[in-house]
């Protein structure tokens, strides 16, 4: 029987790929990539040889019984996201579930990922914090942001830098304008910036200055 990899890859510092991730990407029969452009611009970097298939949101559905079947027949695969863990806000859970439920052996490499170092870097409390990924961008949004107006724990969410103040504008009116946040923007690029505020600050700054980048949203909970 083969086996399937989760090989997390850099979110912008080509240098945070592991040692293990690229000879797993070297040995493996097949690299299930998000986009094949992109995983393709890694490959070459490092001069990783292994053919691609492309494994997204629009194909997975359709594509995930026979990926499992070949694994449980010897070939041993890489699933890897444009950027970071694969199957956190990114394709990859069907296949893990399937692979599951057919005792099929999987293995996830520790690597880069977005949310733990804006949060360690944001000065939050984060011993106890809840991931949201990106939140709902219209039905059940509302329902959802009043939910977490009562988390205790801090949050982290993923956004867009196109609705960023939107995001920002809703949280300041269900948890209130002094609720303290941070915002991490281009993690481990050259641009890498977080801006720490209230929320009300946040939506002063960046109103003023217009995000740019993946943007790593982290806020506090509500005060018992």
């Amino acid at each position: 029987m083969g086996k399937l990899y989760l090989i997390p890859t850099p979110i912008g510092n080509l240098e945070d790929i592991t040692l293990r991730a690229i000879r797993l990407l070297k040995e493996v029969d097949l690299i299930l990539a998000e986009d094949t452009r992109t995983t393709g611009f890694l490959l070459n970097h490092f001069q990783i040889e292994t053919r691609m298939m492309p494994h997204h949101k629009f194909n997975e559905h359709k594509t995930v019984t026979a990926l499992v079947e070949r694994i449980a027949q010897g070939e041993t695969m890489a699933l890897v996201s444009d950027a970071g863990t694969p199957a956190i806000s990114d394709p990859g859970f069907l296949l893990v579930r399937a692979c599951v439920a057919q005792d099929v052996e999987v293995e996830c490499l520790p690597g880069a990922t977005a949310l733990v170092p804006a949060l360690v870097n944001s000065g939050l409390p984060n011993d106890r914090f809840c991931f949201e990924g990106f939140l709902p961008q219209k039905k059940g949004r509302q329902t959802r942001l009043k939910e977490l107006s009562e988390e205790w724990r801090t949050m982290v969410f993923y956004e867009s830098p196109f609705r960023l103040v939107k995001t920002l504008q809703q949280l300041s009116d269900y948890f209130g304008s002094e609720r303290k946040a941070t915002v991490s923007r281009e993690l481990t690029k050259i641009y890498e910036e977080t801006v720490r505020g209230t929320l009300s600050e946040l939506i002063v700054h960046f109103n003023e200055k217009a995000p740019k980048g993946e943007i790593v949203l982290i806020v506090a909970g509500k005060e018992s």
